[in-house]
């Protein structure tokens, strides 16, 4: 399976990891168990970093969650006078806080995803350089380059459209944060007794501002550098 023999010589495919060679080197057998291990460590490893991530988004929502209802009762028990104003105040920036911190290790999250997903298709790449007729039956990537990378992920390759990024969880909380950014605002400009045109301007704008610069990161953090990344083992039906 792993030799040609051409001539009466052995010839090797120097992708495939797999074959026998000559001089000292681990049996077959043995290269493929340490394969397979590290293919398993990698899946747990992505499991784990996405309990994280699920985790993280939950103690945000409960934050946020937390801070709306004690906001509501102030609210009830006093109206919206001067201290309802200063308890939102010292609430909602600790909201905000979590809020973005929570965003930006999601983000870093899902930039070590791609690290564990090109990982696995590396090991699939050498699986495929040993027993090449099984091709067919695998539908994950097998490259390490941007094609392989989304075919993994079940998205095309490329930048992606901008509602994507909205619907992804840390786009969702991206948008959340924004939303918070721009009641803060709000609350400081009616504190600040600035006009209330004025006020809704600053705050939606605060608000949008808030999104894009959160996307941004998102972008640069993740987007980027998986389209300019090193390639070992390219896509070749992607290669004109």
């Amino acid at each position: 399976m792993a030799n040609e023999r051409t001539g009466g010589s052995a010839q090797t495919d120097p992708e495939n990891v797999l074959a026998e060679r000559g001089g000292p080197s681990l049996p077959a057998a043995l290269r493929l168990q340490i394969l397979t291990t590290e293919h398993w460590s990698l899946l747990s490893t992505r499991a784990l970093t996405w309990n994280e991530a699920f985790s993280r988004a939950t103690m945000f929502l409960a934050v946020l969650s937390g801070a709306v209802l004690a906001l509501a009762l102030v609210a009830q028990a006093r109206g919206f006078d001067e201290g309802f104003t200063t308890f939102a105040l010292l609430i909602l920036p600790v909201v905000l806080f979590v809020g973005i911190a929570t965003f930006m290790r999601l983000v870093a999250i899902n930039h070590e995803d791609v690290g564990w997903v090109i990982g696995m298709n590396l090991l699939r790449h050498a699986y495929l350089a040993a027993a090449p007729e099984l091709r067919q039956y695998i539908v994950t990537g097998s490259s390490d380059d941007e094609a392989g990378i989304m075919a993994t992920f079940g998205a095309r390759p490329g930048r992606g459209s901008f509602i994507h990024e909205l619907v992804t969880t840390p786009g969702v909380l991206a948008v959340v944060d924004g939303v918070v950014a721009g009641v803060l605002l709000g609350i400081l400009t009616m504190r600040a007794s600035l006009d209330d045109v004025i006020g809704i301007g600053i705050a939606v704008a605060g608000a949008l501002a808030t999104v894009a610069l959160q996307l941004l990161y998102q972008y640069r953090a993740v987007v980027k550098p998986r389209a300019e990344g090193s390639v070992s083992f390219p896509d070749k039906s992607s290669r004109g």
